[in-house]
């Protein structure tokens, strides 16, 4: 049986794009990430401390469909795109689990 994976992002809006960034992440992001077959499953936002201000997490089917996903094209249109809006872009593949993952 296959075992979920976790992509677990973490990044920083650039102050002077938190306007665009939102609309690129409502109108574009997700949809696109739902195009390519990962399920949007958290969210979180850091309010206080040394920390990445946004982490996403997002579902794949299992490893081999995530990798498929990250060397696809769609995937690297869409991350050169979020790259116009944030910065200290980071991310990494967990098996997954629920709750934080960080």
């Amino acid at each position: 049986m296959p075992v979920k994976v976790k992509l677990v992002m973490m990044w920083d809006i650039t102050p002077e794009h938190e306007q665009e960034y939102f609309e690129f992440v409502i109108g574009e992001f997700v949809p696109g990430i739902q195009r390519l077959g990962l399920e949007p499953v958290e969210a979180w936002a850091t309010l206080y401390g040394d920390y990445p201000q946004i982490q996403v997490g997002l579902l794949a089917a299992d490893l081999p469909v995530a990798q498929r996903i990250l060397r696809s094209d769609g995937w690297e249109e869409l991350r050169e795109k979020l790259f116009a809006f944030v910065r200290n872009f980071s991310y990494k593949v967990v098996p997954a689990r629920s709750g934080f993952q960080f």
